[in-house]
């Protein structure tokens, strides 16, 4: 476990990142399952996760803040406070996941401007990117990486 965080510390120190680190999607899940204390935070839309699918993991490690809302896709004005609700210490460590990487960078970074010390993007997200004919699943993500996880 200390050897993936040490990793994503460095990575957040070679990007320059405002938040304490970046995963990978599988060093993500060994992180989930070494500590059942650590917490991932899927930031996509309730939609996406109804639709799409969503991590496979334990209940109590697996919190839904939405980044922003559907429809119409405005910034949720209560991320910060649905976070400290669901996740009132600011000393776990919060892995935070959306569909390809961007979301969470947001999450991450907001979470730790408000006093969260542990938090790390998932790179990738759950989706990954786009393959050659539009499809999401196929590169990079959760999903590629074949990590468990629930189908709409």
């Amino acid at each position: 476990m200390e050897a993936i965080l040490d990793q994503a510390t460095l990575r957040a120190h070679e990007q320059s990142l405002p938040y304490a680190g970046a995963v990978t999607p599988a060093e993500a899940f060994q992180l989930l399952q070494s500590d059942p204390k650590i917490v991932l935070v899927d930031v996509r839309t309730n939609a996406e996760r109804d639709w799409v699918g969503r991590v496979n993991i334990p209940e109590e490690q697996h919190y839904a803040i939405q980044w922003s809302l559907y429809p119409g896709g405005t910034q949720n004005p209560d991320f910060i406070s649905q976070l400290e609700a669901a996740i009132p210490n600011k000393n776990v460590v919060i892995l935070f996941l959306c569909r390809s990487g961007v979301r969470s960078r947001h999450g991450a970074k907001l979470a730790t401007e408000n006093g969260y010390v542990s938090c790390f993007d998932i790179l990738q997200g759950f989706e990954g990117d786009k393959d050659h004919l539009g499809h999401r699943k196929t590169i990079g993500g959760w999903c590629s990486a074949e990590l468990p996880w629930l189908g709409a």
